[in-house]
């Protein structure tokens, strides 16, 4: 029996029981073995861009006797994936521009028709993958914070709903933050940093952010030598960020939600 990283564990935990499983950049075929093993799906593909990695997903199935239900393909994001295949598609462990491209593509060719539920673990440019989930009308159901091995990931859980468009609107609702921001400024707070994260908060959603102030600082110490009017408006962007997070953080310590 595999036993999955504390990261992959939480992915797989949002998979919907029973559900026909499709891993795009499948890590070996880790996540796809697991899902079978535990019996919690019924098929899987493992996705591979490359050829090393498509024959380790391949050995990794055949190894777990899994080799007849865990079809392993080469191809770019959800190309390898035919509509009506798959009822979750799961994506982890790369950048969320790159990822939301994978699914833009995969939506505009088809490849996401049928698919009920995705389960995302953007490495940064989570906001992106929000972002887009809005845009196509995709529920954002649920998302995770966790730390593992000194670093922390989001996992994001939408669903095919056709009630998306309201439900997302009460969950994008800034309101509970307390905060005097215009709406759009409040908007892009919470696909920032994430609806249900703030809303639940949590000592790893802090330690994230101040990490980023942390950050942000550097980078304007290091712009400080600069006489360039560029870098000084970039600064000064980057201070006007710093605040926005402290704020934010100061009213979930305080318990403004």
């Amino acid at each position: 029996m595999i036993k999955l990283s504390r990261r992959l564990q939480r992915i797989a935990d949002y998979v919907t029981e029973g559900a026909r499983v499709a891993d795009i950049g499948s890590d070996h075929a880790l996540l796809p073995v697991y899902l079978l093993q535990i019996g919690k799906c019924p098929s899987a593909i493992a996705g591979e861009l490359n050829a090393g990695p498509l024959q380790a997903a391949k050995k990794q199935a055949a190894d777990a006797g899994l080799k007849s239900r865990i079809s392993a393909r080469q191809g770019n994001g959800l190309a390898v994936l035919e509509p009506g295949e798959a009822d979750t598609v799961t994506i982890a462990g790369m950048g969320g521009s790159l990822m939301s491209a994978i699914l833009e593509e995969g939506h505009a060719s088809g490849k996401l028709v049928g698919v009920k539920e995705l389960v995302l673990q953007p490495n940064v440019g989570e906001d992106e993958v929000r972002e887009w989930l809005l845009e196509k009308g995709w529920f954002l159901a649920a998302e995770s914070i966790l730390e593992e091995d000194g670093k922390i990931y989001e996992v994001l859980h939408a669903v095919n709903d056709p009630n998306a468009a309201s439900q997302n609107q009460s969950i994008y609702n800034g309101d509970f933050l307390g905060l005097a921001y215009e709406k759009e400024l409040l908007h892009r707070v919470l696909l920032r940093m994430g609806p249900y994260l703030l809303r639940e908060s949590s000592p790893v959603l802090t330690l994230k952010w101040k990490s980023e102030i942390k950050k942000l600082e550097r980078i304007i110490a290091q712009m400080s030598g600069s006489e360039l009017a560029e870098s000084a408006a970039k600064a000064e962007q980057f201070r006007k960020e710093i605040g926005i997070i402290e704020e934010v953080l100061q009213c979930l310590q305080t318990g403004i939600r």
